[in-house]
């Protein structure tokens, strides 16, 4: 081939790649459109890893579409109070946010279920039911009446059973005892003689140091080290029966999502996916160190004696029976959930639950 002959073959291929680029970058532009949403998160900075599932979501968006789709985040209380968050997304205050859903159970119980009930299921039973037992799109059903379309962002995991200034045995230890405890929880401990105290995270500390309060729940080791309440309440009991697996919404303005392409959609609800993975993967990460500094420290750790577990799932039952015979909704989600939880816990105690307890027999025999 002659020089001259190459030169005008590789012109006309230049000239047809620039063709083919200058075609490409339009296409690319129409289907990543420039979006900018605020979101408006239930949970202060320090908590590093329940506020930082929404940093995660929107990391992950910015990542996958060169910086088109931007989520800002902020910090409870720097747009809205952390328990008006959902509040603020379906007025439209906000395109989104990242909050529990059980926070606002007292507008409708159906929005606790959403989230974690007493005695339901774990963080891996509650994904399984979520994402392959139609979960989602039952709990979207409602969210819709509310303006808001709702996906799981995160989990803790099963939650601590929180923090108490004296040892607690029997159910009679309960009579009386003021403690700070939210939401749903607070109303099946109240029919065992618990007195529940709705008090801000910053406020729990003095709470317990002066003795207005007794006892206390939080969430998890790592989250609870902080706070600080090993000091005041070393008495540290488990599990969280209230909370076996609370999941963290994300949570859109239904209008807004509604809105966004097709594309950005897919991607906002597989980000929410793994931000969801990534939040109980870490948790899973740091709660063992923390609790091994939390005993060091002083906590008295102790499991709840199985009377008193025994006696809040009856009493459990009895506020599901009385809110089922008013509350369709509310009924026909539980439905669901009971159906699932009864085949999870079957299939769990086989081999998993062998496995687990074998290698935790290992663990207390130092072989691990």
């Amino acid at each position: 081939m002659d020089r001259r002959s190459f030169m005008r073959k590789a012109g006309a291929t230049g000239v047809g790649a620039a063709a083919a680029a200058a075609l490409a970058a339009p296409a690319i532009a129409q289907t990543n459109p420039k979006i900018n949403w605020r979101l408006a998160s239930s949970f202060p900075k320090s908590l590093d890893t329940i506020y930082g599932g929404a940093e995660t979501l929107s990391k992950y968006l910015s990542e996958a579409t060169d910086g088109n789709f931007q989520i800002q985040v902020f910090a409870a209380g720097e747009i809205v109070p952390g328990l008006q968050a959902a509040d603020a997304a379906a007025a439209g205050t906000v395109e989104a946010c990242h909050t529990v859903s059980y926070y606002y159970w007292g507008k409708d119980p159906v929005w606790a279920l959403g989230a974690a009930v007493p005695f339901a299921l774990n963080a891996r039973g509650m994904n399984a039911w979520q994402y392959h037992g139609g979960g989602i799109d039952l709990f979207n059903e409602f969210m819709a009446t509310q303006s808001l379309v709702a996906l799981p962002c995160g989990n803790t995991g099963v939650q601590m059973g929180g923090w108490f200034r004296k040892e607690i045995k029997t159910v009679a230890d309960l009579q009386g005892l003021k403690m700070r405890i939210g939401g749903f929880a607070g109303k099946i401990v109240e029919r065992l003689g618990v007195v529940p105290q709705q008090i801000a995270g910053g406020d729990i500390y003095p709470a317990l140091e002066k003795g207005t309060i007794d006892a206390a729940e939080w969430t998890t080791p790592y989250d609870d080290e902080k706070l600080g309440f090993y000091k005041v309440a070393p008495y540290y009991y488990y599990p969280g029966f209230w909370e076996g697996g609370p999941t963290v919404h994300a949570m859109f303005n239904k209008a807004a999502f509604e809105g966004l392409p097709k594309n950005y959609q897919s991607l906002l609800r597989t980000a929410c996916q793994a931000a969801d993975a990534n939040m109980l993967q870490k948790y899973d990460w740091l709660n063992p160190p923390a609790i091994k500094r939390l005993v060091a420290a002083g906590a008295k750790l102790a499991p709840f004696s199985a009377e008193i577990l025994s006696a809040c799932f009856d009493k459990s039952n009895e506020v599901y029976s009385e809110i089922e015979a008013s509350n369709p909704t509310f009924k026909k989600i539980w439905d669901s959930i009971k159906a699932f939880r009864g085949e999870y816990y079957l299939n769990a105690q086989i081999a998993e639950y062998n496995y687990d307890t074998f290698m935790m027999i290992q663990q207390r025999g130092g072989k691990l």
